[in-house]
């Protein structure tokens, strides 16, 4: 519970904004209650960005693990990721697209673990493109890379747009996007 709520106020103050105190008011306990449970602010970070690839993890990735391999998986990954944001899982939207750029300059455990989530994310994008290009779902001569660039960049701008805006047309567009970059007509 602790945890969770340090997610959610991560993404509205930052990991940098982020308080034994303010969390403790956030939860209606007392900072010693709250102290307890973390030695250190950068503790309270670490465990917050633990919790929130927990979440990320079972909201986003597992939905794409369970679909079939290939060019499915990375649509699927797509939408569950924009299911996210519509349901506001956080009330800054993702968690990891605000925190990346925020703890992106400051050298530390916080960033590395940050940075280490970013890469298993993008590995797993072009796992599913890769697999998408054997099962010949995709043009052969399509770069890997590229295309993995591509949609972690909509991924991104998908999240900023609907948390300037807040309008669900946003993430609409975003699908739309993908499967249009995909050839997916339907």
């Amino acid at each position: 519970m602790i945890v969770r709520e340090a997610v959610s106020l991560a993404t509205i103050e930052g990991l940098e904004g982020l308080s034994i105190g303010n969390l403790a008011s956030a939860l209606d306990m007392s900072k010693s209650g709250i102290y307890a449970h973390f030695g250190s602010k950068q503790d309270l970070q670490l465990a917050t960005v633990d919790e929130a690839e927990r979440v990320f993890q079972a909201e986003v990735i597992e939905p794409a693990l369970a679909a079939a391999e290939g060019l499915t998986q990375l649509v699927a990954l797509c939408d569950a990721f924009f299911d996210y944001l519509a349901k506001r899982t956080f009330p800054g939207g993702c968690f990891f697209a605000g925190a990346a750029l925020e703890m992106g300059t400051r050298p530390g455990p916080v960033k590395e673990q940050i940075a280490a989530f970013q890469g298993r994310l993008t590995a797993l994008i072009r796992q599913f493109i890769v697999t998408a290009l054997e099962q010949h779902e995709l043009s052969v001569d399509e770069d890997p890379d590229a295309l993995t660039f591509e949609i972690n960049g909509i991924i991104l701008a998908a999240n900023t747009s609907f948390v300037l805006r807040e309008e669900p047309a946003a993430l609409d567009m975003a699908r739309k996007v993908v499967r249009r970059r995909l050839g997916i007509t339907t």
